[in-house]
């Protein structure tokens, strides 16, 4: 049992008086923070929580571990700040795993400034649209897209979301025209992305709530700036993330289909082996990320 791990858990229950928001805040399942605080409970022989199905109260013990249990995640918490402060100070060997086209079009831009303010660190920076064994491959920080992350001894953080929408270009449109309605899309060439959970499934999300469809895409690719280009060159309709659409929108290369809809948006996870505390380096980089995201939807 990672102690540090279930103190930082244990605290953030009793701040925020409810398994199911602190697990939300952490990013995994409560069911999952049940069993730690259930561990340490039998590791300390004693019992930290009272609960009913209505109520959570500390018990004695609780108190007391409470209050030890902060004042060391405090004091961890303020080192990594220390740490995370000196700009330049960020060294050491940084590995990080990414899916392929997210890490050419979204991570790679913000790659030369986050170099320049951590000149002493080394970057390793592997692009797989497989979902790799991190511990294995010794990775310090994998980024994945996915609707939820399941439970496991990994740490994830959630950092942005997707919008997926669905796009042709304006050539297409002007010869094959485009659906003014979703069960239209049947009729139309449709690319999709081979490891998409809607490659076949699509759940459009619109005005009078959500429409399920099933589609037999005749163009499957597995990358999606190959998706991209097959759609600029009049192909077909498809949809395709928000980091790699937006571009194409700008210049006008790709218009929206059925703009009234979408599909559901995954979220962008920063996932570390860690539960406590992060390395200075694969902490500096979740922030820049972040704000580099944040940016991008502004």
């Amino acid at each position: 049992m990672d102690k540090l791990s279930v103190m930082n858990a244990f605290c953030r229950i009793v701040e925020r008086g409810s398994f199911a928001r602190a697990a939300d805040d952490l990013g995994v399942s409560p069911a999952l923070l049940s069993r730690e605080v259930k561990l340490l409970e039998e590791s300390l022989g004693a019992s930290l929580l009272s609960r009913s199905t209505r109520s959570m109260a500390l018990t004695e013990s609780g108190r007391v571990f409470y209050d030890e249990a902060l004042r060391i995640v405090s004091a961890v918490g303020q080192v990594e700040d220390r740490i995370r402060k000196g700009a330049g100070e960020v060294g050491g060997h940084l590995k990080i795993n990414a899916p392929s086209s997210f890490g050419q079009t979204a991570i790679a831009p913000l790659l030369p400034g986050f170099l320049r303010a951590h000149p002493k660190l080394r970057l390793t920076l592997s692009l797989d649209d497989r979902v790799v064994d991190m511990i294995e491959g010794g990775f310090d920080l994998s980024i994945r897209i996915r609707p939820t992350m399941p439970d496991s001894t990994l740490i994830a953080r959630k950092i942005g979301i997707v919008r997926q929408r669905i796009f042709a270009s304006p050539d297409y449109a002007a010869r094959n025209g485009t659906p003014e309605r979703p069960e239209a899309l049947a009729s139309h060439p449709i690319i999709g992305f081979l490891l998409a959970d809607h490659l076949t499934q699509w759940s459009l999300i619109g005005p009078g709530g959500v429409i399920d469809m099933t589609l037999d895409p005749a163009v499957r690719v597995g990358n999606s700036l190959v998706l991209r280009d097959l759609l600029v060159a009049g192909e077909g309709i498809g949809t395709l993330p928000d980091f790699i659409s937006r571009a194409e929108e700008a210049k006008g290369t790709l218009v929206r289909v059925l703009p009234d809809y979408e599909l559901p948006a995954p979220s962008i996870f920063a996932v570390t082996g860690s539960r406590v505390g992060l390395e200075a380096r694969a902490s500096a980089f979740i922030d820049h990320l972040r704000d580099g995201l944040q940016r991008g939807h502004s």
